[in-house]
């Protein structure tokens, strides 16, 4: 095993700690636009390909940034973060990892994680890090279109025909559980958050919540749905099975030709 693969395959117990949390949070960012990528000719009109590309490639930009800034220090580059890690070095929560399902079901997804960075970088924007809260001002901006574009379909889905509001009822019963890993602490979150470096995840829960709830009403969706299976582990690279082939095809063409640059 040569020097740079060792280091990326310990590099959970290696990284500083707010290195170790923006890689999540870059991981978020590039797992979630790979996904949207995944519509390009096939989405329902070439007006929403249009709309998903372009969210895709604000989440590329967001996850370019974040993986270079938490690969600085280790020496590693956003490029050997991106494609030389397996599934159980990626730290991105599930919720972006799931298949794509129906349009229902990606723009149900993109309404709570629209959401929840739209709380995020509005509270990392006044993080002690400087260059952090730059990312994050800018970054607002961008996450705010995302969130109006989910929430306006979400409305004309839920309050549209019988048939896209049951599509968009079976989207929200089956992602809803995997919301509660957005705002799950730890040692290290806590400990960050002490510092003033990164925002406490009970303190953007609340205004998420509200934010969401509120469109799911507007929509005749109901409220959150109860329930009590809240799956997690994304956070600390237990992930499901969906994740291994989105990285087999995204990684593919670098792993077949490693280090080729045209």
């Amino acid at each position: 095993m040569n020097t740079r693969v060792r280091a990326l395959t310990t590099l959970a117990r290696t990284l500083k700690p707010l290195d170790a949390y923006v890689l999540g949070l870059g991981d978020d960012a590039l797992i979630a636009s790979h996904r949207l990528t995944e519509w390009l000719t096939r989405a329902p009109d070439l007006e929403e390909e249009v709309a998903l590309a372009n969210v895709a490639l604000d989440q590329l930009g967001q996850a370019r940034f974040l993986l270079g800034y938490a690969g600085r220090s280790s020496g590693l580059t956003e490029d050997e973060l991106a494609y030389r890690r397996g599934d159980r070095e990626y730290r991105n929560c599930l919720l972006v990892e799931l298949p794509n399902g129906d349009f229902a079901h990606t723009i149900l997804r993109l309404l709570f994680f629209s959401a929840y960075q739209r709380g995020l970088y509005e509270a990392l924007s006044e993080s002690a890090d400087d260059e952090l809260a730059a990312f994050a001002k800018e970054a607002c901006v961008e996450v705010d279109s995302h969130y109006e574009y989910a929430a306006g379909w979400t409305l004309r889905l839920g309050d549209g025909t019988e048939e896209s509001h049951d599509r968009a009822g079976a989207a929200l019963a089956e992602l809803w559980p995997y919301t509660a890993e957005l705002f799950a602490g730890d040692d290290l979150v806590t400990a960050l958050a002490a510092e003033g470096l990164v925002p406490d995840p009970e303190a953007i829960h609340g205004p998420w919540m509200e934010r969401v709830v509120s469109i799911l009403a507007d929509a005749t969706l109901g409220t959150s749905p109860s329930v009590t299976w809240r799956p997690g582990g994304g956070r600390s690279g237990l992930h499901t099975e969906a994740l291994s082939h989105l990285l087999a095809e995204m990684q593919s063409v670098h792993r077949a030709h490693p280090g080729v640059t045209w």
